[in-house]
């Protein structure tokens, strides 16, 4: 019965133009965020590219208990849709969009990891950090720590690789990584194993 969810996802598309959104364009508010999405061929292909990741997201989820994806979906388009707020609300969906795609492709391993490291912190072996980097747009990493992983992304900086998450971050250069594992929380300094 399940076999059928992925193919009425996109049927949708299937019966717009091939230049709209996944959605249809003909239910949407005025002045909505939808609305935007329907007129801009740049925001409608990254709700193409939206649909498509996480119809693949879906399958990988498979049984997932609690069915966290679709919750998460359903906050992440109330984020997007939050939009309203953006002086540049264009730029706003699309950063919306890349960093959801991004997520989805990494959490649920749906490109490949460009690397694996292992980091010890702060001398301690029992304070290892694990890191698998993604080929996202934006490049992504997920570090674990502990029992708890964060989805981190890419930063600009001056020198190294500087992902940042909600509220941890990791800092490399040439081996040696700075990890902050929550809020207000003290620096670790790791050495690449």
């Amino acid at each position: 019965m399940k076999h059928w969810l992925p193919l009425l996802l996109t049927l949708p598309l299937s019966h717009t133009q091939a230049a709209g959104p996944a959605f249809n364009c003909t239910q949407v508010e005025a002045g909505s965020i939808e609305q935007q999405i329907c007129q801009s061929e740049p925001l409608s292909a990254l709700d193409r590219k939206m649909a498509e990741v996480y119809t693949a997201a879906q399958q990988k989820a498979g049984n997932e208990h609690p069915p966290v994806l679709k919750t998460e979906q359903r906050g992440w388009i109330k984020g997007r849709n939050d939009c309203w707020k953006s002086a540049d609300q264009p730029a706003c969906i699309a950063d919306s969009y890349r960093l959801r795609i991004a997520e989805l492709q990494a959490r649920y391993r749906l490109v490949e990891t460009t690397g694996q490291v292992f980091y010890q912190c702060d001398g301690n072996p029992a304070k290892e950090v694990v890191a698998r980097f993604f080929r996202t747009e934006p490049p992504t990493a997920i570090v674990e720590f502990g029992d708890r992983s964060s989805l981190m992304y890419l930063e600009q900086t001056a020198s190294g690789a500087r992902y940042q998450g909600q509220n941890e971050s990791l800092w490399e250069h040439h081996g040696e990584a700075i990890v902050v594992w929550g809020y207000q929380e003290p620096e670790m300094h790791c050495t690449a194993r």
